[in-house]
């Protein structure tokens, strides 16, 4: 079978088609590494016949599979309604034969007996699900139905009218079960097709046959051909309907599996983005800390109003019993020599990687990188007994790791490490770039363990070696000659002696997981200006497409597993629904309900129109001289096809005019403008087949006598009047009509097929009363009197039909209601999903810039990638509070120093929340150490520098280049007045000390599993030394950036030249304020505290 795919452009009269049918679900649409899931839809060319959406498929055909389980799983219902159709004709025959019994009658009324019987034990199978277990037998269910049903109307068509055939004996019944054959059978559309013809054909030859055997003395072949063409145009009329019919369902129940495949996607996504938020955060913070401010935020985003706090929130808990470890990669600046920025960034991406899998083996919690100092803790959240003994290990793991880092780069590059066991505080300060850290004067110490230590090896203090159980020999280490705090502490400290079997451990772990991992790409990279650079290899296409296909099995297993859970679960209970009109009782509900659109309401109204068209052409057959016929024809499609093309008008918007399309939605999306125009089709088409009805005159009758006595023959053209019940059957196909508008309830369907009825009733008792008479008379002649009159007979099938379509009209807007709640709850789902979103983002920009999370929200990277980009252009600040360390002590009134940092969380705090002011949004806070503030202008693509401008460098103005210095300069001057301001409300008397540069950063996250963002370069070293070397209450500035920043108008002191590390002397400035012009032209100046004054 060939297909042909649907192209994405669609023409302009499939916009309904192809809105409804575009399902693809992306992870995150903002992210370009959003992982997309498309649903093919094509269409197969083998039934070119067919109207192109009956011919809709599913790519791959393993979906297309899947979808038609799950149709013929949904139709499985329908199936039960049609063993109550066939159940209420076996007992309309019973009933009919019981009115009038006679002896003759009694293998009819038992064949409807055994029918019905039948009937009652095939729905209690399929409703008791019984069948299940056997997918054959289940599967062979609709063929029996359909076998036994077409056995019912034979036998009916034979046994009932065996005597008295004739042409119209049981075609409304046959009409009526060929349509519903398309309305409930699980089957496919060409054996549904093949069995409506064999049933149609058989049925045709067997009434042609009997009454051709009848009359044969007397046959009119013209008259009979006549008639069982006019059987044929119902019989084509119901099978057209009926596909129709499965068309519609066909594309609801696409429309719901899209929706099911759509929430598949959703809970996927939902799932990833969960799982990728708890390890993002895992990897930044502790569990019980990551847990308590994901729900503060939560809490705090559901209350209405967020009440004044006394303090910000702080997260802070106490952890004693544990060991810290600090070390330091010495020979560091001969290491970045030897390569590129971009290298170095690779090097310690790589290596801090691995220093991350070792602190995994050995139970440690990373807490930060420091430039090229890496530190961890063991013994938190957790207690472990053996905390000493893991840092130890740690510690000799990473002297081991460098080693081979030394061998690859030819440097001498080493570890420094020191270990300290005591207690700390350990949380989370500020708002933003949420960091884990501790703080307490034991993790003081254990830094100072490192800067005492020895390259090489392990330097622990007595407390440390008090936690150990003699796990390792120890050396005295001497640290107080190396390092004075520890001297001034009086604090007893020893080096780890390395035995041979932990050594030889060692070797193997780092042969392992060193060696193997290509590690010949230590310094080799290609990392390129402004992008991410990967050493990871591009798979092969078959990896690809193997992959590809494995995720598609995937997918489609949980697509399985999601529709069934669909179908088991009682999605009507939780929604409260009244039982007589089946309206929710959830007021909103309802009303949502109500304003759904209904999209196949046009093929709703074709369907009334093909309907008159159809019972038009079976009136010409039985009287083409009556000129009332192609009246009402021509009137009833001409009014019927303005219903339609209004309806179908919303669906081609660019064919029509604004207001006509206005007027088209709003009949969708209005229940009584649905219910109206729907009540215009149906009165339309039944007025036609009333006037049509009542333009028929009785017949001219002759009597003649017999040898049975007096005869009456009729004297007409063998018209109307002679074939009344063919007439009925037009109401049939109104009722057929009626069932088709899926746009209105049942309880107005019921009330337009009781109009069908009543006034179908009304003409075949009264109005042709004689006509029936006269035609019961000559068809049955003396045994008249032991049948039910035509005239009633025709009237009860006609309300057997009406009950049938009502029930089966229920069953419909049951299973409408249950689409649209599922449809509801995978917008939930989807709501569940973006809310996620939003928070997961919110996590993600906590602890990264927001430019630098869309780059590394929802990829998958290893330890091994990079992000990096290099800056020419940046401002940066260290801002520190050197007299915190005064203030801070761990005396019981302080709470162990809780109480301490609770300050320090407030001036953070206070800081960034000035990074919310739209003059601060070019500032990007990188980082807190301990009580400095990290902060970098330039950064963000706000900035309009750093090739983020369209404009290049020389061609902008100073000013323009380097206003985010400016800001930054500005938010530094903020700083001390936000610090001073909480000094006079908490009466203490906190000074900042500030350092600022401008220059050229290489900025990056290393560590894909524990991302840490961070900016290097010799601009942030000599940041970090005008802070270091600076003066309390003074911002220091070298040359460069007074040269810039006296533009803006900032106002500077000379300090003069002061010795930098590494640099030498250089000249520095101290920045005293910023002049702003008056109303008036002339300049004020900003007061500000703790200047240092003119001289």
């Amino acid at each position: 079978m060939s297909v042909r795919r649907v192209r994405a452009s669609l023409p302009e009269q499939s916009a309904e088609y192809s809105a409804e049918y575009s399902a693809q679900v992306a992870s995150d649409p903002a992210h370009g590494a959003a992982r997309r899931r498309d649903v093919t839809v094509v269409r197969s060319s083998c039934c070119g016949c067919l109207p192109r959406a009956v011919r809709l498929k599913f790519a791959p055909e393993s979906l297309e599979r899947i979808y038609q389980n799950y149709f013929r799983r949904q139709r499985q219902e329908n199936l039960l309604v049609l063993a109550v159709f066939a159940a209420l004709f076996n007992g309309f025959v019973v009933l009919m034969c019981a009115v009038a019994f006679t002896r003759d009658q009694l293998a009819m009324v038992v064949v409807a007996a055994v029918g019905l019987a039948a009937d009652a034990a095939l729905y209690a199978l399929c409703r008791l699900q019984l069948l299940r277990a056997s997918p054959v037998l289940r599967g062979a269910v609709p063929y029996v139905l359909w076998l036994m049903i077409a056995a019912h109307v034979l036998c009916y068509a034979g046994l009932n009218h065996e005597r008295f055939p004739h042409a119209s004996d049981a075609v409304g019944w046959q009409a009526f079960f060929s349509f519903c054959s398309f309305l409930a059978l699980p089957l496919d559309l060409a054996p549904l097709l093949l069995l409506t013809s064999i049933a149609c054909g058989i049925h045709t030859l067997v009434l042609g046959v009997a009454v051709a055997k009848r009359f044969e003395d007397n046959l009119q072949g013209p008259v009979l051909a006549r008639q069982l063409l006019a059987n044929w145009m119902l019989n084509l009329c119901a099978a057209m309907v009926g596909v129709m019919s499965y068309y519609m369902a066909d594309r609801k129940y696409r429309t719901a599996f899209l929706e099911a495949r759509q929430s598949l996607g959703v809970k996927l996504t939902l799932e990833e983005q969960s799982t990728q938020q708890e390890e993002l955060l895992l990897s930044i913070l502790p569990k019980h800390i990551a847990d308590e401010m994901l729900r503060g935020m939560k809490s705090q985003a559901d209350q209405n109003e967020v009440q004044q706090q006394q303090f910000n929130t702080m997260y802070m808990y106490r952890h004693e019993n544990v060991s810290i470890l600090f070390a330091d990669i010495v020979g560091f600046t001969q290491l970045s020599s030897t390569c590129s920025a971009h290298e170095l960034v690779k090097l310690l991406n790589e290596l801090f990687a691995r220093f991350d899998t070792l602190a995994e083996e050995h139970h440690q919690l990373r807490i930060k990188i420091l430039g090229d100092c890496y530190y961890c803790i063991c013994g938190l959240p957790d207690f472990r007994n053996d905390h000493a003994a893991c840092s130890i290990m740690m510690g000799l793991a990473m002297v081991d790791a460098i080693s081979y880092v030394r061998e690859k780069t030819k440097t001498d590059v080493d570890m420094r490490v020191g270990v300290h066991s005591g207690t700390v505080l350990g949380g989370v300060l500020g708002q933003k770039r949420w960091q884990f850290d501790v703080w307490s004067t034991d993790v003081t110490v254990a830094n100072k363990m490192e800067s005492g230590g020895i390259p090489g090896r392990v330097h622990i203090s007595q407390t440390t070696k008090d936690s150990l159980d003699g796990e390792f020999e120890l050396e005295l280490g001497d640290g107080g000659q190396r390092c004075e705090y520890l001297l001034e502490k009086g604090i007893d400290t020893y080096l780890v002696l390395v035995p041979k079997q932990v050594a030889n451990g060692l070797r193997r772990h780092k042969s392992g997981t060193l060696s193997n991992r290509n590690s010949n790409q230590l310094i080799n990279t290609t990392a390129t200006n402004g992008s991410a650079a990967s050493s990871q290899s591009t798979p092969t296409d078959s990896k690809q497409e193997r992959n590809k296909m494995v995720e598609e099995q995937v997918i489609n297993r949980r697509l399985q597993q999601e529709l069934l859970d669909r179908e088991t679960q009682q999605i009507m209970k939780d929604h409260q629904i009244n039982p007589l009109s089946l309206r929710f009782l959830d007021a909103k509900l309802e009303e949502q309900y109500s304003s759904e659109k209904e999209k196949r309401s046009g093929a709703a109204f074709c369907c009334c129109i093909i309907v008159l068209f159809f019972i038009t052409a079976m009136e010409v057959f039985l009287d083409p001289l009556l000129a009332v016929n192609y009246v009402t024809l021509a009137v009833g499609e001409v009014l019927l096809l303005i219903l339609t093309v209004c309806s179908l008008v919303a669906i081609f918007p660019r064919m029509f005019s604004k207001r006509l399309v206005s007027f088209s939605v709003w009949i969708d999306r209005t229940r009584w403008a649905r219910n109206t125009w729907a009540m215009a089709a149906i009165f339309v088409l039944i007025m036609a087949v009333i006037a049509d009805m009542l333009s028929c005159a009785p017949p001219s009758l002759r009597v003649f006598n017999s040898t049975s006595g007096p005869v009456l023959e009729s004297l007409g053209g063998r018209g109307c009047a002679d074939n009344p019940r063919h007439y009925s059957f037009m109401a049939v196909m109104s009722l057929i009509a009626t069932a088709m508008l899926v746009q209105v309830g049942h309880l107005i369907k019921l009330g337009l097929m009781v109009l069908v009825v009543t006034a179908t009733g009304a003409v075949n008792i009264y109005s042709w009363r004689d006509i029936y008479d006269v035609y019961d008379y000559i068809q049955f002649d003396s045994n008249r009197t032991s049948i039910v009159p035509s005239k009633y007979l025709m009237t009860v099938m006609i309300i057997v039909m009406m009950i049938d379509f009502y029930l089966f009209a229920r069953h419909l807007e049951l299973q409408s209601r249950k689409l649209f709640l599922w449809k509801m709850g995978v917008h939930e789902q989807k709501e569940r999903v973006f809310e996620m979103r939003r928070w997961n983002e919110a996590l993600v920009t906590n602890m990264l810039p927001e430019h630098v999370a869309k780059h590394f929200l929802g990829s998958k990277k290893r330890d091994e990638d990079l992000y990096s980009q290099s800056y020419n252009e940046i401002g940066v600040m260290f801002a520190s509070i050197p007299n915190f360390s005064d203030f801070y002590t761990e005396e019981s009134i302080n709470n162990g120093g809780l109480e301490c940092l609770r300050i320090l969380n407030e001036i953070i705090s206070d800081f960034d929340s000035l990074l919310d002011r739209d003059e601060f949004r070019h500032i990007t806070k990188i980082k807190t150490i301990g009580s400095t503030y990290m902060a970098a202008s330039g950064l963000t693509p706000e900035s309009n520098t750093n090739e983020y401008s369209n404009r290049k460098p020389e061609d902008q103005s100073l000013i323009e280049r380097w206003q985010h210095l400016a800001d930054l300069a500005d938010f530094a001057l903020a700083m001390k007045v936000t610090l001073n301001n909480l000094n006079k409300q908490s009466f203490n008397n906190f000074m900042l000390r500030i350092g600022l540069n401008k220059g050229g950063v290489l900025a990056g996250v290393i560590g894909a599993r524990k991302p840490h963002y961070d900016i290097w370069g010799n601009t942030v070293n000599v940041a970090s030394r005008m802070e270091s070397t600076g003066v309390m209450g003074n911002i220091q500035v070298v040359e460069d950036c007074y040269d810039i920043l006296k533009e803006y108008g900032f106002r500077f002191i000379r300090r003069g030249p002061i010795f930098v590390k590494g640099k030498g002397d250089l000249l520095t400035f101290f920045m005293k304020g910023k002049d702003k012009p008056r109303n008036s032209g002339g300049p004020v100046t900003t007061a500000l505290p703790h200047q240092v004054g003119d001289h």
